[in-house]
């Protein structure tokens, strides 16, 4: 272990040295990570990348995993959670929210305040910055629907995104294309609303994922992008895949397009299911399923 880093990660962040993917993502797989970096505020995280880049060290910036199936093997350098970075304030009808925000915390705040835009995305256990990267969306709603703006950290500096240049479509942006974009915050567009009629729709929202989705299994979300004018989930139902299991992975008897973990799963597992998936779907009907969950470290 480095112990020059250790004691300058540990002086600018909350670091562990115990961690694995299993810890920081929502479907619990993956290997051990070398260094798990928690920076205490936007000033230390500028301070540890720019210590990172001129040691030419190996680091990612992670949101809170709720999209992501990591690898087996062990991460050699330091994965970067943004967990501290979870500030915002209103103005006029914009909220500015860091990265590190809890969605669903920003949501009921949203909502305590009258203020209606982000009710999509109320049950979605991620951060702002993982949604603002994937244009996460539900009910018909997306992220591109309510981002004005995006700062962004590239080459020490920190630059401002309008919507045009983050480059929305369905569930893709500039940030999967390029990857040393680091998402600081975003600007979001609200609208004065109802506060009991904002918090009913949230509720009954809620009741419909817990209702139709298997939120009590650990999963990564939707696994699929829905072709145009279908659903992925009827895809794979019609090919008599729901409930199949291998190992410690199986397709949802609930929902068809989420990939649960019943136990000490791993990306091997999760690998072979999606094979299955795609291969059954493409070969019965002709449609190419594309993941919707990210994969990383594999």
């Amino acid at each position: 272990m480095n112990k020059e880093l250790v004691n300058f990660l540990a002086s600018h962040s909350d670091l562990k040295t115990d961690a694995s993917f299993k810890d920081i993502t929502t479907i619990k797989i993956g290997g051990k990570i070398e260094y798990l970096v928690y920076p205490y505020d936007l000033q230390q995280l500028l301070l540890i990348l720019r210590y990172l880049n001129e040691k030419k060290l190996n680091y990612h910036v992670l949101g809170r995993g709720s999209n992501l199936v990591c690898g087996d093997e062990t991460y050699e350098g330091c994965i970067i959670r943004l967990d501290h970075l979870d500030e915002y304030n209103f103005e006029d009808n914009y909220v500015y929210a860091q990265a590190g925000v809890p969605v669903m915390r920003l949501a009921k705040v949203l909502a305590s305040q009258s203020l209606s835009g982000l009710e999509f995305a109320s049950g979605i256990p991620g951060s702002i910055g993982g949604l603002v990267y994937m244009n996460a969306g539900a009910y018909k709603k997306c992220m591109a629907d309510i981002v004005i703006s995006v700062d962004v950290l590239i080459d020490n500096e920190i630059k401002t995104l309008s919507l045009e240049e983050c480059e929305y479509s369905y569930r893709t942006s500039i940030f999967q294309k390029h990857p040393e974009l680091i998402i600081l915050a975003a600007k979001l567009k609200v609208e004065d609303g109802k506060r009991e009629d904002i918090l009913k729709l949230m509720e009954d929202r809620l009741i419909r994922r817990k209702e139709t989705q298997p939120l009590e299994m650990p999963s990564a979300g939707s696994c699929y992008r829905n072709p145009e004018g279908d659903f992925a989930w009827r895809l794979i139902d019609g090919v008599g895949l729901r409930g199949y299991r291998y190992n410690g992975i199986q397709i949802s008897e609930k929902h068809p397009n989420f990939i649960v973990n019943v136990g000490e799963a791993t990306y091997t597992d999760f690998m072979v299911v999606n094979k299955t998936i795609v291969d059954r779907v493409k070969n019965t009907y002709g449609v190419e399923l594309l993941r919707e969950v990210e994969l990383f470290n594999c």
